[in-house]
């Protein structure tokens, strides 16, 4: 892993091209028909951030009956939320669906912005609090909280800072990112010095591999079942900024130092496999091509309380679980309602 100064476009955004216009920031925060059909959006000024201007994006699907039960979901690296799918999965099961596209992803994503970048993941709860401030607005009382991947891994800490001020019922997680797939000395020695470089050059560039298995198991016009735009969720992930990485690090490092501060009952789920490789197999679409889900079987172990922790495997789960196959993803969604009914 080096700093590089790359010119090449992903997804069809060049990330090398500087943004030269005024920063202009939203003033419109209305309730607006979404880009997916049947739900609306709104943003949320996040205020001045180190680059400028920042928002967030709410989501939201509600019940034709009224219901005080709600699901937010938080999406991952290189993602945002376009699965349709799960909000009408739980708005058919007596729930409001909300998501939000967290700062620099998405919708939300200003021009002045580098995609995806953040110095501490903490940031993100700001967008979380504006979702759940807007989800108890519309009168749910009990709310499940969500995250996939990265977004796992920040809902994860949100809750263990948080504690019993969470303001949430339950944690649901789908393949939290909470240990780097890496061999142990790129976990214990490589990571957390590039992270302490991140400090002192946050904007340095870590290029990533030009892996395209895991997004051609997931495209409808390759391999997988869905419809995406690839400007927003990109076929090759661009170079993450050495900030980013210290920020993931010093958050799985301090969730693991706060795990049982977590006081809501919480569900980690896993695939039930690891697939390596770069360029596509057929074992795509049979297990978790981005985490090693021994680690996250390991770790998640460790969260909130024994009474009320339940850590699952998904039988040939992809690493979105809720993007899997079908037998897998019933298998996820199953999991994830028999959970909320226990807790």
């Amino acid at each position: 892993m080096a700093a590089i100064a790359a010119s090449a476009a992903f997804g069809g955004w060049d990330y090398t091209k500087k943004y030269e216009g005024p920063k202009t920031p939203t003033t419109d925060f209305s309730w607006h028909p979404d880009i997916l059909e049947g739900y609306e959006a709104r943003y949320v000024s996040q205020g001045e951030s180190f680059d400028g201007p920042c928002r967030s994006t709410i989501v939201r699907k509600l019940c034709p009956q009224k219901s005080r039960k709600a699901y937010l979901y938080v999406h991952g690296f290189n993602d945002y939320f376009f699965q349709s799918e799960m909000g009408e999965r739980f708005v058919d099961s007596g729930f409001n669906f909300y998501a939000v596209d967290l700062r620099r992803y998405g919708r939300s994503l200003e021009p002045w912005q580098y995609p995806f970048d953040v110095r501490n993941q903490r940031e993100y709860f700001a967008d979380i609090d504006s979702a759940l401030a807007q989800m108890r607005r519309d009168g749910n009382t009990d709310i499940t909280l969500s995250g996939h991947s990265t977004g796992g891994l920040t809902v994860a800490l949100f809750a263990a800072e948080k504690g019993a001020r969470c303001g949430v019922k339950r944690v649901v997680t789908d393949s939290p990112f909470l240990e780097w797939n890496f061999p142990a000395f790129m976990r214990n020695v490589a990571i957390p010095v590039v992270g302490f470089l991140g400090q002192l050059a946050p904007e340095a560039k870590i290029k990533q591999s030009r892996c395209d298995g895991y997004a051609y198991s997931l495209l409808k016009n390759h391999h997988g079942q869905w419809e995406y735009d690839t400007v927003w969720k990109m076929v090759y992930s661009p170079p993450v900024t050495a900030g980013w990485l210290h920020s993931i690090d010093r958050a799985q490092s301090d969730l693991m130092k706060k795990a049982e501060h977590i006081t809501v009952p919480v569900l980690v789920m896993h695939s039930s496999r690891r697939v390596e490789g770069c360029g596509w197999t057929p074992e795509f679409q049979k297990g978790d091509a981005v985490l090693n889900p021994h680690e996250l079987q390991k770790r998640g172990m460790k969260l909130g309380q024994k009474s009320t922790r339940q850590v699952s495997t998904i039988t040939d789960g992809m690493h979105d679980l809720i993007l899997s196959e079908p037998a897998s993803r019933e298998s996820a969604y199953d999991t994830i309602f028999r959970f909320i009914r226990a807790h």
